[in-house]
């Protein structure tokens, strides 16, 4: 049959994301890993250059989802189908264009984990994000903003004479354009996928790209990669040399046989060949390949031990495992590598079925077994046919787009207008700016950014220069300085920015919380926890002061309730005030009050008070944090201070060895 595509409703329980955190992320929710400088001594010189390359201080100007929960129900997801009569192919495109399903219909294989569940846990960088299939992640260290975010989805010509399923969008933390061809020639076993990356701009663009691919796990499972050496990077973020496939006594090609979480980035030599893949027992799974750009592979297992089973139940409900095989643009995932003003990245990824003798896969002789993997591969798709496939797509990567199958954001549209940019391939029409680019677009054109509707929080701050020299001179009032401040904060400008919040509190009475919630932040930073508690407590009395009330009632007012009582709390514990902690937190509705992330801060703050008998109680009684970041160590440090006993199963997510 010839390739189709079609729109389809995929139904899954899920958990709704909720709105939007309305608070500006003035720090990042998980900071990034960092080397010490003395550990990239002898490592190569460009991993060494691109280790240090300009890291995010912030996530701004997205905001964190984290308003969601763990209660799933029946939910319909718009979907997209790519189909041959060799492969089935299904993307989500209001999901980060995530490729949920990989379904080779011959054999009647799942080559991907295919998660039962839509259920969103902490782990991107601003927040919300979900387990399986194939995410494209671009932006910074760790899984991009973009996870539960709508894309531009299009169909365009395909090189041989077909259909291809475009996706691109703006990616804003570092302000670039990229785009996601999916490519499925008939008759043809792997699917295509044709990335570009461009920097507008007239200046570098630090870049990061990690394609990742959840694949099923056996306890046979073995990940096959042509490398003989990979840095591991465990939970200790440190980044150690090791050889493949066995270090410390563990063969950690097989991700079931290590205990603890760990990543395993492959130094595949100059000139071989860039791939990857994951075999069952039989010898039977999924191949990724590339072009030679794409030149880092890596291993993300979670291993056997109690955290990492938990966390598995976590994301993908009960008895279901999976480990990830990515492929990335350096070596390792704490690098960004620099792209060009005007230039762009641009390459091929292939994937589909491998099969191999099963005897030399598991044989225990790693160039035997990569050496078949290898010769199967060849055989399946060669090496030339990939740099062909990549060669006659590149002249469609310009082709404008046809039939709209979703629509993303209004950012690229506002950039695109602020810029008067011109990008063949990745439309931005002027149609798609919404609500929230409504008052950037004034300040673009009329040089003033409109009062605020006083029963709505405000709006996202857009911090890149450009913006923020516009911010400089618009009317100085309350909200622009708001505004203003964030932007100097996010270019590391702290103290002009403390200045612009106090003067916007100088310049209007109401409303106060947005300016005092920012000096809060900022005096907590300076390691003020006193300061910072009280400005907290005057921005939560604020929320409720004459003015406000309809605020408090919006749906965003609920989630800037949530958002700013957490906040609150938190400062008051941190400055020492259990009291005052708890006070706040039993005036709380019991909505709220309910919530798992609660639970948690009334168990910490009846500690703090030396109350440990209550706060076992609120652990005996049970409670989910919906929102408990990856290798999150609270709830076992908790428990320690309550209780002797072990660590009950439900609150072990512990991701590294005791002590470490």
């Amino acid at each position: 049959m010839a390739t189709t595509v079609r729109r389809t409703v995929l139904n899954l329980p899920a958990a709704p994301l909720g709105p939007e955190n309305p608070l500006p992320p003035l720090r990042t929710p998980a900071p990034p890993p960092v080397l010490d400088p003395r550990e990239r001594e002898g490592l190569p010189r460009d991993m060494a250059r691109q280790l240090g390359h300009r890291p995010l201080r912030t996530v701004l100007p997205t905001r964190l989802l984290d308003g969601y929960g763990r209660e799933r129900t029946p939910a319909d997801l718009d979907a997209v189908v790519i189909e041959n009569d060799r492969l089935r192919v299904t993307v989500l495109p209001g999901l980060g264009g995530r490729i949920h399903s990989l379904h080779h219909k011959p054999t009647g294989r799942e080559l991907l984990h295919r998660n039962p569940v839509l259920q969103p846990a902490a782990f991107a960088l601003n927040g919300a994000w979900f387990s399986g299939g194939i995410e494209w992640n671009i932006g910074a260290t760790g899984h991009t903003t973009q996870t539960c975010a709508p894309l531009h989805a299009a169909l365009v010509p395909a090189p041989d004479g077909g259909t291809m399923v475009r996706l691109w969008e703006w990616e804003r933390l570092r302000d670039l354009p990229f785009q996601v061809d999916l490519w499925l020639p008939d008759d043809s076993d792997f699917l295509h996928v044709g990335v570009r990356i461009r920097n507008p701009h007239e200046q570098s663009a630090p870049v990061y790209w990690w394609s990742n691919i959840a694949v099923p796990e056996t306890p046979d499972t073995r990940v096959l990669v042509p490398a003989d050496e990979a840095w591991h990077f465990g939970y200790d973020h440190t980044l150690t040399r090791v050889a493949v496939p066995e270090s410390g006594g563990l063969n950690h090609t097989y991700p079931l046989r290590s205990e603890y979480p760990a990543d395993h980035f492959y130094e595949l030599p100059d000139g071989a060949r860039r791939w990857i893949a994951a075999l069952d027992a039989d010898g039977h799974g999924l191949a990724q390949t590339s072009t030679d750009l794409l030149r880092g592979r890596k291993l993300f297992r979670w291993g056997h031990g109690k955290g990492g089973r938990r966390w598995q139940e976590w994301l993908n409900g009960p008895g279901v495992g999976y480990a990830e095989i990515q492929a990335g643009l350096a070596r390792t995932q704490l690098e960004h590598v620099p792209l060009e003003p005007g230039a762009a990245f641009s390459w091929l990824e292939s994937y589909g079925p491998l099969s191999a003798d099963p005897a030399a896969v598991h044989g225990g002789d790693w160039a035997a077994a990569t050496g078949e993997a290898a010769a199967r591969l060849e055989e399946a798709l060669p090496r030339a046919a990939v740099e062909e496939a990549y060669a006659a797509w590149l002249p469609y990567a310009d082709t404008d787009p046809g039939e709209v199958l979703a629509t993303g954001s209004g950012w690229g549209a506002l950039e695109v207008l602020r810029g008067g940019l011109r990008l063949p391939g990745t439309p931005f029409p002027t149609a798609t700016l919404g609500e929230q680019q409504k008052p950037w677009r004034e300040l673009l054109e009329h040089g003033t950014l409109p009062k605020p509707d006083p029963e709505q929080p405000p709006c996202p701050t857009l911090v890149s220069p450009p913006w923020r020299d516009m911010l400089e001179t618009a009317d100085a009032d309350p909200h622009a300085e708001y505004h203003l401040g964030i932007a100097q904060w996010h270019a590391d400008d702290r103290a002009q920015a403390v200045r612009s919040w106090e003067r916007g509190l100088e310049k209007g009475p109401v409303p106060r919380w947005p300016l005092l919630r920012c000096l809060a932040v900022a005096a907590e930073e300076s390691g003020r926890p006193d300061h910072a508690a009280e400005l907290y407590a005057e921005a939560f009395a604020d929320l409720g002061a004459p003015g406000t009330t309809n605020l408090a009632a919006s749906e965003a007012g609920g989630a800037l309730l949530v958002a700013l009582a957490r906040e609150t709390v938190e400062a008051h514990l941190s400055a020492g005030r259990p009291g005052e902690a708890r006070a706040l937190l039993d005036g709380l509705p019991e909505t709220v009050r309910e919530r798992g992330r609660f639970r948690l801060l009334l168990a910490q703050a009846l500690v703090a008070e030396g109350d440990t008998g209550a706060a076992r109680a609120v652990f005996d009684a049970g409670f989910e944090v919906a929102d408990l970041r990856e290798g999150a160590g609270i709830l076992g440090e908790l428990w320690a201070l309550v209780s002797d006993e072990p660590l009950p199963d439900a609150y072990d997510f512990r991701m590294s060895p005791p002590g470490a």
